[in-house]
């Protein structure tokens, strides 16, 4: 089978029973080409976080199929034995605060998730390091989390997302607490990196900044979810 990146069919989610059962999620259908970056938009409260926690395996779905890269995950239960190994290995988190290590430097940071994985010490700062100097923060590999700026500390954290390199990218938020020419630097470098690693990437935002760059967008309300093509405008 062919790497797919991100495919969804029919995905529902319940929560809870008979009357006080709550529909999360209803015959959801979605599909991200490998290299594509796609918008995922909706108020609070619409499915947007319950959708990522199926996909990122956090939690199981009711019914319905969810393929990441070439492997079936999800088909009206769970496909795969160590879902914490598909989160290592498979799937990529980037969240709206970086969560770095304060006592780890930049480059142990990044280098941490592929050692755990079972990857040799020097090839995942190898790794690392060839990360970092693609998202032009190489210089500060031996910085501890604090001495970095904003910017820096989110370009650290897609490193980390990416380093072993999972077909799959989940960014929940990730411009939020940056201005207008950081949160541009941020969707840059993650159509950048999607394109170079043929990663799918679903970024769900509410950040109005950002919405135009991306050229189709998934809304999601009531646990539904509609299509359409978005402006795609150039970062």
């Amino acid at each position: 089978m062919a790497d797919q990146g991100i495919h969804i069919e029919g995905l529902s989610k319940l929560y809870g029973v008979g009357h006080n059962t709550i529909m999360a999620l209803k015959d959801v259908n979605m599909h991200v080409a490998p290299g594509e970056v796609v918008g995922l938009i909706g108020p609070s409260g619409s499915g947007k976080s319950t959708l990522l926690k199926c996909l990122g395996a956090v939690i199981a779905p009711t019914a319905g199929r969810m393929s990441l890269g070439n492997k079936v995950i999800f088909d009206n239960g769970w496909k795969v034995r160590d879902l914490r190994a598909l989160r290592r290995d498979k799937i990529g988190f980037v969240f709206q605060a970086p969560y770095l290590i304060p006592f780890l430097d930049v480059i142990d940071n990044v280098a941490l998730l592929p050692m755990l994985a079972g990857v040799a010490n020097s090839e995942a700062r190898h790794r690392s390091l060839e990360l970092l100097t693609a998202l032009d923060v190489q210089h500060r590999a031996t910085a501890m989390p604090s001495q970095l700026s904003g910017g820096e500390q989110q370009r650290v954290a897609i490193a980390r997302g990416l380093v072993n390199h999972p077909p799959v990218i989940l960014a929940d938020e990730p411009t939020a607490p940056l201005d207008s020419v950081r949160a541009m630097a941020v969707i840059r470098i993650l159509n950048d990196m999607a394109k170079r690693f043929e990663t799918a990437i679903i970024v769900v935002t509410h950040d109005e900044k950002i919405i135009p760059t991306f050229k189709r967008i998934y809304h999601i309300r009531d646990g539904v979810t509609h299509e359409e093509q978005g402006e795609g405008r150039s970062t």
